[in-house]
């Protein structure tokens, strides 16, 4: 199997929560999915497994925080264009999502940023990588 990464988001409702992530362009997988959780597949080495609090409990003692009110952690996702940056915001947003902040450009970079219904953050972006390389690259002005 190659590396990839399996992120895990406690949620409410599982079905509520399949629903957003399938509206945004994730897609589920049924053979590691059931009423405790949907396995979301966003590309061949990354997956968002949407698990229920009480199955969620089970792989850790500690307590779930609440991701509306606590940030455990925010996620980002590249994208090849500012267009398609914006097509996701808008379809998490049209989907229940809460938008962070207004969209940021650095001229390299463009990012949004939004809350799923469950309160996880994201942060889609695209880059250039030229040009991002070559701004950091300069020399500092005496």
């Amino acid at each position: 199997m190659p590396r990839a990464i399996f992120v895990n988001l406690p949620v409410a409702d599982v079905a509520k929560a399949t629903a957003f992530y399938e509206a945004i362009g994730f897609e589920k997988n049924p053979t590691f999915s059931n009423e405790q959780a949907s396995a979301m597949v966003w590309s061949d080495s990354i997956y968002v497994m949407l698990l229920e609090h009480g199955f969620y409990r089970t792989f850790t003692g500690k307590q779930i925080l609440n991701a509306h009110t606590h940030s455990g952690a925010l996620l980002a996702l590249s994208f090849d264009s500012r267009a398609e940056v914006d097509a996701i915001t808008q379809a998490a947003i049209a989907a229940g999502a809460t938008e962070m902040h207004e969209p940021e450009d650095l001229g390299f970079m463009y990012s949004r940023a939004f809350d799923d219904p469950d309160g996880h953050g994201w942060g889609p972006f695209t880059m250039d990588m030229a040009s991002a390389t070559a701004s950091h690259s300069q020399p500092a002005e005496a």
